[in-house]
């Protein structure tokens, strides 16, 4: 394989994961704006945002790793990304369920107890 094939398919896949990584990010601000209460708002920038965050970081491993240069820290920055975005959401929605903020999501009939 040619090395000008090979550095054109490192910059599709580097354009693919900005792409999927900006959409997750995307995603993550509208659920953002869009949801209604405390707790609905909390998932999505904790779960999307992660996500795209993470593809960028990846696309940036990639660009990095076909110039030679070292990828380390991205790959730190993704692990501590990954690792501290669940505990504080997490931590979070414990503080929100202590201080009794109430959540404006319809009950599902089953679970009405009424």
């Amino acid at each position: 394989m040619d090395i000008s094939a090979l550095h054109l398919l490192g910059e599709a896949v580097v354009a693919l994961l900005l792409v999927v990584g900006g959409a997750f990010m995307l995603i993550g601000a509208i659920g953002f704006v869009r949801f209604r209460d405390f707790f609905m708002r909390l998932h999505a920038p904790t779960k999307a945002s992660t996500l795209g965050v993470g593809g960028l970081l990846v696309a940036s491993m990639v660009w990095h790793g076909m110039a030679g240069e070292p990828v380390l820290r991205e790959l730190l920055i993704t692990l501590f990304m990954f690792v501290t975005a669940p505990v504080s959401a997490n931590l979070l929605a414990q503080a929100a369920l202590h201080l009794r903020v109430r959540s404006r999501a319809p009950v599902p009939p089953d679970l009405d107890m009424r």
